[in-house]
């Protein structure tokens, strides 16, 4: 039975008693005027100049006035005798007796009656909630925060795409929830928990979702941190009903999405130090999903991009017996996902969605979700009625790097600074054998950087050493190609030499990429789908010694590209001043280019070029900007 809440003329009432009560306490005890206290012998002496005109004596307590009209109160040692008060009044003075007073009718009576009536109301509110037993509330606060979706989702297998195998993994689940008698005929136990694991916007949620749809089946869902509050026993009882409410439903689904809030390692030893009200919560989880029988037709699903941090209890079989991971699609899979959120949408007849797939390698679903909405954006924008390829080019940019910073005012030197810089970048992604191909170049500003040179990266599950060693030359001929045209350097390859170092770095220590050290992991990356955090395992004298190979590797590498970009003089020349012409080449407007050919396309690079405002150098003051890769 659902628990009526009070009614609003309760709470009037209520307010209306306080405050009248409070408003009367204060009119009786608080005076008109200012009283100012006197001390005794204070008094004495204007008694005795005739500067008092009344008094009024309540046994130690004096109150007067004085001939100037302030008033004063004061204390006497013991009360006046006859004596005292008869030559009060041979002085004039008007004197008035009354009987001491321990305190006013309201402070004495009336306000002790008031706060017994706001507790009588408060402790029948209380009891009114508990008796009910309603989700909001005072004694709500230990009702699970879950939603509980009654009707099973529309979504279905057909709406995931990019997640083949984890499809097939959970078909097993879905197969079970349509006909659990099939299963326990034969003895056997579903899995009771399965823990998707993968980098946030892979469609984890949107997985668990299309399972409970395929099974037709209500879906539960809450959040890790739904659990955990300030006062220790909340989660547990949280925990408690939010089972309590899946057996009353089953067959049915719990989705805990971002376990990691409430099940990581407990002993305070681990990531986040230790936590009573968690780890009760923790515990009460464990109990729960031990407690199911061995027909129960309830299945707990989670989601985690952190599953190092989780308790090894949790993940033991009889509880998350299966891990399935959902990593970044593949380009069939970024295919598949492109299509399914492209529906609805109008495509020009131009629109290469494989194409689109090619270039966003490392996507997961949420990102190509934003691509296409940022396209559809963009065509709107320009009162297009299509979205073209173009737009879609656009919003990949715009989603990797940011908008394209129309409004920046740019020197002509730093203009042919960047250009220069792209065009080692992209030469050396051309004629280094295992780096990537160009996909595109530009000089126009974007986030951080003053251009970019995009690859046209591919999917790659092992990469080689040779492989790396070209990427690494690739970050680095930016630099190099500064330093041969204009003999000085700048600030535009931080991002690069981040890049080089990092992977260089890896290869020694992770990779056993190294002859001196070895195939020996003097460290390990932990938490990797949140970007991860190193681990070491090596001393003092090892660290010297790696940040000395790593110098040496990189050297060697930079050497290696500036001998490339040396060679390759007029190729790089004929880049750059395209650049600077155009700000902006295609994939095979770059090979035309390095064949020498003239680019007679001129409408295709009329958006982009523009997009900055070139100013003389003596006009521009402040710190030069970033550039690179």
């Amino acid at each position: 039975m659902k628990r009526q809440r009070p009614g609003i003329g309760i709470w009037l009432l209520l307010i209306f008693v306080i405050g009248a009560v409070w408003a009367l306490n204060v009119a009786y005890t608080t005076p008109a005027e200012t009283i100012t206290q006197l001390n005794y012998s204070t008094f004495t002496s204007e008694v005795q100049a005739g500067h008092v005109r009344q008094l009024v004596v309540e046994g130690h307590h004096v109150y007067g006035r004085l001939e100037d009209g302030r008033r004063f109160s004061t204390y006497l040692p013991t009360p006046p005798s006859d004596t005292t008060l008869n030559d009060w009044v041979r002085r004039g003075i008007e004197v008035r007796a009354r009987p001491e007073q321990s305190g006013s009718l309201f402070t004495s009576i009336l306000l002790p009656l008031a706060a017994v009536l706001l507790l009588v109301l408060l402790f029948w509110y209380f009891t009114r909630g508990a008796r009910g037993g309603g989700d909001s509330g005072t004694f709500g606060f230990t009702k699970s925060r879950a939603r509980i979706l009654p009707e099973a989702p529309k979504t279905s297998f057909k709406d995931v795409a990019g997640a083949e195998e984890a499809k097939e993994e959970l078909g097993e689940i879905v197969e079970f929830l349509k006909s659990p008698e099939r299963f326990h005929r034969m003895g056997a136990r579903i899995p009771r928990g399965v823990l998707l694991v993968g980098p946030p916007g892979s469609g984890k949620t949107h997985i668990a979702r299309a399972v409970a749809g395929e099974a037709r089946v209500p879906f539960i869902t809450a959040s890790g941190s739904d659990f955990v509050e300030m006062f220790v026993g909340v989660g547990a009882a949280r925990v408690r009903d939010l089972f309590e409410t899946a057996k009353k439903n089953a067959p049915c689904i719990i989705f805990i999405d971002e376990i990691d809030a409430v099940g990581r390692k407990r002993g305070g030893g681990g990531m986040g130090g230790g936590n009573d009200e968690r780890e009760q919560t923790l515990n009460q989880l464990l109990v729960e999903m031990d407690g199911f029988d061995k027909e129960t037709s309830v299945i707990i699903m989670a989601a985690t991009n952190r599953p190092d941090v989780l308790d090894p209890a949790l993940l033991r079989p009889g509880r998350f017996d299966r891990q399935v991971s959902i990593d970044a699609p593949d380009v069939r899979g970024r295919e598949q996902i492109l299509r399914i959120h492209a529906k609805g949408k109008p495509l020009a007849e131009d629109v290469d969605l494989a194409l689109l797939a090619r270039r966003t390698p490392g996507f997961v679903g949420a990102d190509l979700e934003n691509l296409l909405n940022e396209a559809a954006l963009l065509a709107a924008r320009a009162r297009r009625r299509k979205i073209t390829m173009k737009d879609l080019e656009e919003a990949a940019d715009r989603v990797m790097m940011g908008p394209a910073k129309k409004s920046m005012v740019i020197t002509e030197e730093d203009r042919r600074i960047t250009a220069y810089h792209e065009a080692g970048h992209a030469l050396a992604t051309h004629y280094l054998e295992h780096a990537d191909g160009v996909h595109k170049i530009t000089i126009t500003p974007r986030g951080r950087a003053l251009g970019f040179m995009m690859p046209d990266r591919q999917d790659v599950l092992h990469w080689t050493k040779k492989r790396l060693l070209d990427k690494i030359g690739v970050a680095l001929a930016g630099r190099a190609a500064e330093e041969l045209i204009f003999d000085d350097v700048t600030t535009g390859a931080e991002n690069d030499f981040r890049q080089a170092t990092e992977l260089a770095r890896r290869m020694i220590t992770e990779w056993g990429m190294h002859p001196e050290f070895g195939q020996v992991a003097y460290q390990e990356r932990q938490d990797a789908y949140l970007g991860g955090y190193e681990v070491r395992h090596y001393s003092e004298d090892t660290a010297r010694r790696i940040d000395l190979a790593v110098k040496d590797l990189i050297s060697e590498q930079y050497e290696r590209v500036a001998a490339l970009l040396r060679d390759r003089r007029a190729e790089r020349e004929r880049v750059a001043e395209v650049l600077l012409e155009r700000e902006t080449l295609t994939a095979e407007q770059f090979l035309r280019v390095l064949q020498g050919e003239e680019l007679e396309d001129e409408e295709e690079a009329a958006d982009e070029r523009g997009a900055t405002q070139v100013i003389p150098k003596a006009k521009v003051r402040g710190e030069p900007g970033l550039g690179g890769a």
